[in-house]
């Protein structure tokens, strides 16, 4: 005789409280971005621009948005699955996100800051594919991000191109 045990799905609490701190995560790597970007309007504005470059008062709003949905993204993958490798992924999108502004801005160095934005490209997609498998809710809301980084990633090019 077997006896059949239904697995039970993983238990993660919803709780307001992990939304918070993963609004306060995404929050850390915008006032970074921000600290690092003080005038990052001046500076934008001084380099030789590609036709496709929007003005800077652009990025503000379009980083808002995203910001709000890279928080709301995390927390929904988490609570399917939790603490997993996804999470990871996400962690280290979030720290190379925070990297970009201080090293195009701050330092100048864009030709780093392109190498720099092509690998966190690269980990907001491997965290999109991960996410699907877990929620696809949240792997469509990284989406846009995903979009707007690989904008990013042709303007800084263009950027490093025309400012070498």
């Amino acid at each position: 005789m077997s006896i059949s045990v239904a697995a039970r799905p993983r238990q993660t609490p919803s709780s307001p409280i992990a939304l918070v701190l993963f609004v306060a995560a995404v929050t850390a790597v915008a006032v970074i971005g921000g600290l690092a970007a003080g005038s990052s309007s001046e500076t934008y504005q001084e380099l030789e621009l590609p036709a496709f470059a929007p003005p800077s008062s652009v990025f503000g709003p379009v980083w808002t948005v995203l910001y709000a949905t890279i928080a709301v993204a995390g927390w929904l993958a988490w609570r399917q699955a939790g603490a997993d490798r996804s999470l990871a992924l996400y962690a280290v999108q979030l720290v190379l996100n925070a990297c970009w502004t201080p090293l195009f801005f701050a330092a100048g160095l864009y030709g780093v800051a392109l190498v720099e934005i092509v690998v966190l490209l690269g980990f907001v997609v491997a965290t999109i594919v991960a996410y699907w498998r877990r929620s696809r809710a949240a792997a469509l809301l990284l989406i846009p991000y995903a979009g707007w980084v690989a904008f990013a990633t042709a303007l800084n090019a263009s950027i490093w191109w025309l400012n070498r």
